[in-house]
């Protein structure tokens, strides 16, 4: 029994750091399958390669789908996978993948401001002061003199604080109305939803002709087929993992090790990294720390 455990217990942690480097790296991937491919096919791909892989388990599962939770499923989709994919590549065209790690931190920050501004979620003093702190590493970023070998423009900063917005609303989605749905299901279904409309854009868009006549066309695919199939289907199955052995806690402390691997990506890339971008996301990963700590100490209280 005790071996049991200390084996789920080494598992857990194992998955932890795995998934860890399989979403930190995806910020690199996207820089990679740019060269060859426009924003919008490497968005649509991303999307196209996951439905594709997530279809098997759509057909076998049809019959245990609550259609009458469709609207929440397509939220799900579109906030928690469609548009994010396109505005994470249309951000990285002008913004440095470790600064999109870094800026995709305020994920759980968004996840909760929605729970209390449209839940109505109580909220302590801590939690409200991990937004403010973690708001400030984000005009940290905003108000950096940046040097000429960087690559920052606000604006394409801002697509990725809204992508992170919509993952919020993905988030709260399903901890309100999906909750009781096998987590398989939701991104399944969510996939299914908006995967063939993609799919019709990518086969118009000229996808194949340029990833067979680029010079970097092998490369941005294989990346494109990284970030999709282990980094979006992959990594959701291993998510899900995750959260049966342990519990929602100690899984979403993948959020803090994510944008250490974007960083550290970038500085292998040549990225410039200065001291501020360090200073930034530890305010961002200390606001979102308050906040968990003491979510966790509500959820035990009640």
């Amino acid at each position: 029994m005790e071996n049991s455990k200390s084996a789920s217990t080494y598992l857990a942690w194992f998955l932890l750091i795995l998934l860890s480097l399989v979403w930190g790296s995806s910020f690199i991937l996207i820089k990679k399958a740019l060269i060859a491919f426009t924003p919008m096919q490497v968005g649509a791909g991303r999307i196209v390669f996951a439905f594709l892989a997530f279809l098997p388990f759509f057909l076998r599962h049809i019959r245990r789908i609550d259609w009458s939770k469709f609207k929440w499923f397509a939220v799900v989709g579109l906030c928690g996978s469609g548009f994010p994919a396109f505005l994470f590549a249309i951000a990285q065209t002008n913004i440095d993948s470790s600064i999109a790690g870094v800026l995709n931190s305020l994920t759980p920050i968004f996840t909760f401001v929605l729970a209390v501004l449209i839940f109505k979620h109580a909220f302590s003093s801590k939690q409200l002061a991990g937004v403010v702190i973690g708001f400030l590493g984000v005009l940290c970023i905003f108000f950096t003199n940046q040097q000429e070998s960087t690559t920052f423009a606000p604006a394409f900063a801002l697509l990725i604080i809204v992508a992170t917005l919509m993952y919020a609303i993905s988030a709260n989605t399903v901890g309100r109305f999906l909750k009781s749905v096998d987590p398989l299901i939701i991104s399944t279904v969510s996939f299914v939803l908006i995967g063939p409309f993609v799919l019709i854009y990518l086969l118009g868009s000229g996808f194949v002709a340029q990833m067979t006549s680029h010079e970097a066309g092998l490369s941005s695919t294989v990346a494109l087929l990284i970030l999709s199939l282990v980094g979006t289907f992959g990594a959701n199955i291993l998510f899900f993992k995750l959260v049966q052995l342990t519990d929602a806690v100690f899984s979403s402390s993948v959020s803090f090790i994510i944008p250490l691997v974007a960083l550290f990506w970038g500085y292998i890339d040549g990225e410039h990294l200065s001291l501020l971008h360090f200073i930034s996301l530890l305010l961002i990963l200390f606001g979102v720390l308050l906040i968990k700590r003491s979510t966790q100490k509500q959820l035990l209280k009640s």
